[in-house]
C-alpha cells in the first residue's frame, strides 16, 4: 500500500508541476529552444518555479516510491500524472471533461490495473551483469539521441512530440538509475553511493531531460508533448527494470496477453486525455509571433486542433 501511495503521490506533483512549467515555457523566446539558456530564462518566472519545485518534490516521492517497491511497478503508477494535470489544466481552461476525457481516464485506469495484475511484479533489486546493463541503457539512450535528431528536422508541433518522446525514455532510465543509486545505498551507505556512477548519471539525465521538457512545452501546446512523455517514460522503466534490475513478469500465454493489452490502453487513454481540449493552447501563437514566427492558416489550424 505505502509503494501504491507514494507512486500515486508522486504522479500528483508530476501532473501539477508539468502543467505549470508548460505555461510558463510557451511564452520564451524561441531561439532558446534545445539550450541551457532556457533554463536560465524561465528561471525569472515564479510559476515556472512553482512547477519545478512540484516535480522535484514529486521526484522525491517517485525515488521513494522505487526504494520501497520494483520499478515495474512504480512506472504504471506514476503514468497517472496526465490525470492530475487535467485536473489544473481544465481549471485554467474552464473546460468540461466530456466524454472524450472520461474516456482517456478510464482507459488508463483500466489499462495500469491489467498490467499490475497481469504482470504481478516480482523480483527486482538484483542488477544483471554489465553487459546486459549497458546494451539496455545504450538502446534507450540511442532512441533518445535519434528522436532528438530527427525532431530537429521536423515543424514546431511535431518536433515538441519527439522532444518530449526523448525526454520521456530518458526519465525512464532515470527511474531505473535512480533505483540501483538506492539499492547501493542501502548496501554500502554513503560511501558506496558517493563511488558509483549512477547518482552522477541521474543528475546528468535529469539536467539534459528538463532542458528537452521545456523545449517540447515551448515548441507546442501542452497535449502535443504531454501526452509523449507520459506513455514513453513507464514503457522505458519497465524495459529497463526488466532488462538489468532483475524484475521479472508473468510469461505466461494469459499473462502476456494482459500485459500487451494494459500498456496499449495505457498508451491509447495518455493519447486521448492529451488531445482532450481541457489541456491548455494559451498563449502559443502570442509566443511564436514574438519569436518571430510566421504561421499559416493551416498551420493554426493544426496547432489548435
Amino acid at each position: 500500500m505505502t509503494v501504491f501511495l507514494l507512486g500515486l503521490g508522486a504522479a500528483c506533483l508530476l501532473g501539477l508541476g508539468f502543467v505549470l512549467q508548460q505555461h510558463a515555457a510557451q511564452r520564451a523566446p524561441r531561439s532558446q529552444l534545445l539550450s541551457y539558456r532556457l533554463l536560465l530564462s524561465l528561471m525569472r518566472s515564479r510559476e515556472w518555479l512553482c512547477g519545478i519545485a512540484l516535480m522535484v518534490c514529486g521526484q522525491v516521492l517517485s525515488a521513494m516510491a522505487l526504494s520501497a517497491g520494483r520499478i515495474s511497478l512504480v512506472e504504471p503508477l506514476l503514468a497517472t500524472n496526465l490525470l492530475f494535470a487535467m485536473a489544473l489544466a481544465r481549471r485554467i481552461t474552464r473546460q468540461t471533461l466530456g466524454a472524450s476525457g472520461w474516456g482517456g481516464v478510464l482507459l488508463l485506469a483500466i489499462g495500469v490495473t491489467v498490467f499490475i495484475l497481469s504482470g504481478q511484479p516480482t523480483g527486482g533489486g538484483t542488477e544483471k551483469g554489465a553487459l546486459r546493463h549497458w546494451l539496455v541503457f545504450g538502446i534507450v539512450a540511442g532512441l533518445a539521441l535519434l528522436l532528438v535528431s530527427t525532431a530537429k528536422r521536423l515543424p514546431l508541433v511535431r518536433e515538441a512530440t519527439l522532444l518530449a518522446l526523448a525526454a520521456g525514455l530518458l526519465y525512464g532510465v532515470q527511474d531505473a538509475l535512480t533505483r540501483t543509486a538506492g539499492l547501493r545505498l542501502d548496501h554500502g551507505g554513503v560511501a558506496l553511493l558517493l563511488r558509483s556512477w549512477q547518482p552522477y548519471a541521474v543528475v546528468a539525465i535529469g539536467v539534459v531531460g528538463l532542458i528537452l521538457v521545456q523545449s517540447a512545452f515551448e515548441s507546442a501546446p501542452l497535449k502535443m508533448s504531454l501526452p509523449a512523455l507520459t506513455a514513453a517514460q513507464p514503457l522505458a522503466g519497465i524495459a529497463c527494470g526488466v532488462g538489468f534490475l532483475g524484475d521479472r513478469l508473468q510469461l505466461t500465454a494469459g499473462a502476456l496477453a494482459g500485459e500487451a493489452v494494459g500498456l496499449a490502453c495505457i498508451v491509447v487513454g495518455v493519447i486521448v486525455i492529451g488531445r482532450h481540449p481541457a489541456l491548455p493552447d494559451a498563449c502559443l501563437e502570442e509566443a511564436l509571433r514574438a519569436a518571430g514566427q510566421e504561421l499559416s492558416e493551416d498551420a493554426l489550424s493544426e496547432l489548435r486542433g
